[in-house]
């Protein structure tokens, strides 16, 4: 039985809706309260098992990406002299959590789609399963969003989704899974519409970013022909799996989806952690409370 160790996060996007910002700070670095979205994503890969990370960027991100990771020695001396302890110990937990992992780069020369962009890892990620993070969405929950999936892949062995039901005024924005329902919140995939109308919406399940995949999934990525915008899209390849008869299992996920994909739902989800904050919460509502 193929254990999943490893998780390929793609960053190597271009995050035009964050432009002019996106020229200088990755979209990935940008704060959900006082940590970057990358970190959360790290951290529910840690909570899930993962080990080993393969990041998807695009041609001289590395270095952008790795300046939030890497140790400082020069900084951390003068935070000692200065007996910044508390700034001290952030420092150590994330460098703990970095820890954890071994990181490896694939690189995406130019941005021609999800699917493209996981392709690129098919040399690191070799012949076992891994998992998948789009780096728009965000799930904050009890049990890990991507732990949610493997524990359904421990026992089918087969391609993994997530899953989320939406209202219907938002079901023309999102990827809707058309499915038969297995168990509670455990589905059959049958097919995947790319934003359909509510009106031919064959559920009002939409598809989170978040995946388990088999090696088969590279297989079919490898095949299926370049879309209308030339480019090669995961869905397109799960689809083309389904019509032949390969299973692949959708799992309504439990938790608050937060999404980070423009720059008006990254502001709400900026607020919905920050008024969660532990430390910031109480302080930054009373602060709102003048304004609103």
């Amino acid at each position: 039985m193929a254990e999943v160790k490893k998780a390929v996060i793609l960053v190597a996007g271009l995050a035009t809706r964050f432009l002019p910002l996106s020229k200088a700070v990755p979209k990935e670095i940008l704060p959900l309260a006082d940590k970057p979205i990358i970190r959360y994503l790290l951290e529910e890969a840690l909570a899930s098992g993962i080990t080993d990370i393969v990041f998807v960027i695009s041609p001289g991100k590395k270095n952008e990406i790795l300046d939030y990771f890497k140790k400082s020695p020069k900084l951390e001396k003068i935070l000692k002299e200065r007996k910044k302890e508390a700034i001290l110990a952030e420092l150590k937990e994330l460098d703990e959590l970095v820890r954890s992992f071994s990181f490896s780069f694939a690189i995406q020369k130019r941005p021609l789609g999800d699917g493209h962009a996981i392709l690129q890892t098919k040399k690191i990620v070799g012949d076992e399963p891994c998992a998948v993070f789009f780096t728009d969405d965000i799930v904050d929950s009890k049990a890990p969003c991507l732990l949610q999936l493997l524990q359904v892949y421990k026992t089918c062995q087969k391609p993994v989704v997530a899953l989320k039901k939406i209202p219907q005024e938002k079901i023309s924005h999102y990827g809707i899974a058309a499915t038969d329902k297995i168990a509670a919140r455990l589905y059959k995939i049958k097919k995947i519409v790319e934003k359909p109308s509510v009106e031919s919406a064959p559920s009002d399940l939409a598809v989170v970013g978040r995946y388990v995949l088999v090696p088969e999934v590279f297989d079919y990525l490898k095949k299926i022909p370049f879309n209308h915008r030339g480019e090669i899209i995961l869905a397109d390849a799960l689809e083309k799996m389904t019509r032949d008869g390969k299973i692949i299992y959708g799992q309504e996920i439990e938790g608050e989806w937060l999404e980070c994909g423009d720059k008006s739902r990254w502001l709400h989800s900026f607020f919905y952690f920050s008024l969660k904050h532990q430390k910031y919460g109480d302080s930054l509502k009373k602060y709102l409370k003048k304004y609103l």
